[in-house]
């Protein structure tokens, strides 16, 4: 049975993406570039949603964090790592690290190849989702070549990487790495029903593995992740390969600002406490704040209670703030004048309001290991030539950011159309998917050539 329905939609004209539109491998492997596409697709099949095209693949996806849809994928991952030889170990938080044995008399700790296949909830086919298929597709390389590497090498699927169910981005790599309490991560509930916990659904998919989630539990010898760029650079400079030196700081929050329920038809402004009318000032200051400093605010959740009617002034509000900015000393200053304006914010109008905050992620700015910058670099510039690709700084926040703290780590960015991503309409080209997962191959041959020689 092939990996995704071959419906006419899809064959019709079909080319074969040989990957040809760039050199000849230094390592001699190539990558199956259709094999790639077909598995992409396959494994979007637990997920699909919010179709934007009629062709079988123009489909975005909502696949949270463990839910039914990520067990499947869960599943997929489990034996497809199998088939090809890999030891698969899930740790206590449903991270799961499949490995390939290298030619050392002894296991070593794995250089990685890691990303995650959980989604937004409005998401698309790439984000995260090409790392992880784009790492079996170099194990698949591997394996149907005879090659062996020096160390182990494999892949790591990381739980929860986009925090959209569970409100804590990159938290099982955050755990793993000593950032983030296990229990903490235990009792994070999910968004919209509080009943149910990141603990209680591990448990309920039974992926709550006997490995402690640490860099002791799992050690990796090394961490690399492929990724759409997720934003406009490369594809406006029109270069290839992205090569990934650090990733922007970033801290989110979650705003709480209480008032009073009124009638709207008869209590008067002055004697109104209106925490929504608060709640929108605090949203247009932090975005004004933001915008005068270079750095970047925004507001991607704004809840108020479920018993709030049209003629009824809400009686609280809570909103979700998000500020990134390269250097940590803006995103403090951008922190600092936010919670100062909307203090102040919270006297102006009527009786005033209430307003309070808790740090629910705080990503300081991260630079990647120079080793394994260097053999992307030379993978790259082996690959599409010294001008085909550029160095880039990470706007988002990726398991990455977490592993470079306990081992050695770097990515690589490849385009996606117009910088669009979290978006159904998320695409990269299969002649990009292509190139960075033999970007990826190419790198991780280097860094186990690099490590065997010293």
């Amino acid at each position: 049975m092939p990996l995704f329905p071959r419906k006419a939609a899809f064959i019709a004209g079909r080319r074969f993406y040989s990957a040809s539109h760039f050199s000849a491998p230094a390592s001699g492997l190539r990558i199956n570039a259709d094999r790639l596409q077909e598995t992409i697709h396959h494994t979007c099949q637990w997920g699909a949603a919010h179709r934007y095209g009629s062709g079988p693949t123009e489909t975005g996806m909502s696949r949270l964090s463990l839910s039914d849809d990520d067990a499947q994928a869960r599943r997929w991952f489990a034996e497809e790592t199998q088939k090809l030889g890999c030891s698969l170990v899930v740790d206590q938080l449903g991270n799961m690290f499949a490995s390939r044995r290298g030619s050392t008399a002894t296991p070593t700790p794995m250089i990685a190849m890691g990303s995650h296949l959980d989604t937004q909830p409005r998401g698309g086919r790439y984000d995260g989702i090409l790392g992880v298929v784009a790492a079996v597709e170099v194990l698949r390389t591997f394996a149907e070549n005879g090659y062996k590497t020096h160390h182990d090498v494999g892949v790591v699927n990381w739980t929860n990487e986009e925090g959209a169910r569970f409100p804590k981005s990159m938290m099982a790599s955050g755990v793993w790495a000593g950032k983030i309490p296990l229990e903490q991560a235990y009792s994070l509930a999910d968004i919209f029903d509080p009943s149910v916990t990141v603990k209680s659904e591990l448990q309920r998919l039974g992926y709550v593995g006997d490995v402690a989630c640490s860099s002791i539990g799992y050690p990796l010898g090394a961490h690399f992740e492929l990724h759409i760029e997720q934003g406009p650079i490369l594809q406006d400079t029109g270069k290839k390969i992205g090569v990934v030196q650090g990733g922007q700081a970033y801290r989110w929050f979650t705003v709480t600002v209480d008032g009073r329920d009124a009638h709207t038809g008869t209590t008067p402004l002055k004697s109104r406490s209106d925490p929504l009318l608060a709640a929108s000032k605090m949203i247009v200051a932090s975005n004004s704040i933001a915008k005068s400093l270079g750095a970047l605010a925004s507001t991607g959740v704004f809840k108020i209670p479920p018993s709030s009617s049209t003629n009824t002034i809400a009686s609280r509000v809570t909103f979700s703030l998000d500020i990134r900015h390269p250097d940590d000393a803006v995103v403090d200053q951008v922190e600092t004048l936010c919670f100062e304006a909307f203090k102040d914010i919270a006297k102006q109008d009527g009786r005033g309001v209430k307003v309070g905050w808790t740090l629910d992620t705080d990503s300081p700015a991260t630079r990647f290991d120079p080793d394994c910058i260097k053999m992307v670099e030379k993978a790259a510039t082996d690959l599409v030539e010294s001008d085909g690709w550029l160095h880039i700084t990470s706007g988002a926040g990726h398991d990455s950011v977490n592993t470079s703290a306990r081992c050695p780590t770097t990515m690589i960015f490849v385009p996606c159309k117009d910088g669009v991503s979290h978006h159904p309409e998320e695409y990269c080209s299969p002649e990009d998917c292509a190139l960075g997962a033999q970007t990826l191959l190419e790198s991780v041959v280097n860094y186990d050539r690099l490590k065997a020689e010293l």
